[in-house]
């Protein structure tokens, strides 16, 4: 009997690994020089109106709220839920300058397996207890965005 993944694998044609052509492409069809690709002064305004009211004082405590009421376990940094409040205390403004300064950069995800119904193992990325709160807080701010349009 074959592992799934064999069988995910078999799906791809030995005979199409096999046949390699090179794509000659006819021509450019427009594609945006690097200047042009630079960032619009309105969409950074727009961008540091988003970062505002994600590190707004309501919104990042209904985050923090959320955080904690969803519980999980810690990431790679071992900061448990119920440590994030101390956390905050000796690293927010360490963190927050540098989302200011577009310099934060969220830390590894912590990999767990886990197994699966039906056998197996399911991959897990773990963020930590920071990125969570960050990532929570900026959903808030986009979500209703995107929900009004689906």
């Amino acid at each position: 009997m074959r592992s799934q993944e064999e069988q995910r694998q078999q799906k791809i044609s030995q005979e199409s690994l096999r046949q390699r052509e090179a794509v000659k492409p006819s021509g450019y069809a427009g594609a945006p020089s690097s200047s042009s690709a630079q960032v619009a002064p309105s969409s950074r305004e727009a961008n540091n109106d988003l970062l505002g009211r994600m590190l707004g004082g309501d919104n990042l405590r209904l985050a923090y709220k959320r955080v904690v009421q969803n519980g999980g376990t810690p990431g790679v940094d071992s900061v448990t839920v119920a440590k994030l409040q101390a956390y905050l205390k000796t690293h927010w403004e360490t963190v927050k300058t540098e989302l200011l300064a577009g310099t934060y950069r969220p830390m590894p995800v912590r990999r767990v397996e886990i197994p699966k119904s039906g056998g197996g193992m399911r991959l897990l990325g773990i963020p930590t207890v920071m990125d969570r709160l960050l990532q929570q807080a900026l959903l808030q701010v986009m979500n209703p965005n995107f929900d009004a349009d689906f």
